[in-house]
């Protein structure tokens, strides 16, 4: 039986260290599903790219900055940021083997090719929390997309990035004057308090105008100077 553009057919199907992970196509699309639980798709990028835009204008005219992003997915943000000159070096913390493989010799790939050959490009396959616990390196933005947002994680373990000691740790690794962008699929005033509460400046939230429903949006947040 042929597949019709109705039905998703499983390209790979692998189980990963925090659960199965799937990437199927669905018509001309290809999708991620975590544990059962869609993630993201080809479809778009807008929100993506947003994210990323968002956070290379509050920096201003800041010369060559180091962007760290969170969440490999499905190559959106990287490719963007790749595309950007004004960007010096981009590094994706990504925890799913399977998505860095399907980025770097499977399907995904076609997306991101030229973003992963770039020099500026480094890939590190680790858990964005204890990365940015644990690294001696310095961003000046983080842009984090790696849950449906703070009030709606993949994984439970997920929560403590948008908890108090979770954002102490973005501030630490962020320079002077560095910018949080975090994506969300709908507003959250409570982690806007939280922002501000472990010391972050000039929280605001720009909306990101979806075909219905509530907008997606980008909370952003700099770190005092």
């Amino acid at each position: 039986m042929t597949a019709s553009y109705e039905t998703p057919v499983v390209l790979d199907r692998r189980e990963g260290p925090y659960g199965e992970v799937v990437l199927r196509r669905h018509g001309a699309l290809l999708q991620i599903i975590a544990n059962g639980c869609f993630l993201m798709d080809t479809s778009d990028g807008r929100s993506e790219r947003l994210l990323v835009d968002a956070a290379r204008a509050a920096l201003d005219d800041r010369p060559a900055p180091h962007v760290l992003i969170g969440g490999l997915g499905v190559g959106f943000s990287l490719a963007h940021a790749a595309a950007d000159p004004r960007w010096g070096r981009i590094t994706v913390v990504e925890r799913e083997p399977a998505i860095i493989d399907w980025h770097r010799d499977g399907p995904l790939s076609a997306l991101t090719a030229r973003a992963l050959a770039d020099p500026r490009t480094d890939i590190v396959g680790a858990d964005l929390l204890a990365y940015v616990n644990e690294t001696s390196d310095t961003f000046d933005a983080l842009c984090l997309d790696i849950d449906n947002g703070p009030d709606w994680t993949v994984t439970e373990g997920n929560r403590g990035l948008y908890e108090p000691p979770g954002l102490a740790a973005c501030v630490r690794v962020l320079r002077p004057r560095g910018v949080l962008a975090v994506w969300s699929a709908q507003p959250s005033p409570e982690f806007e308090g939280t922002l501000r509460n472990v010391g972050f400046q000039q929280v605001r939230t720009e909306e990101i105008p979806v075909a219905r429903g509530v907008p997606d949006v980008v909370h952003l947040a700099v770190r005092p100077g």
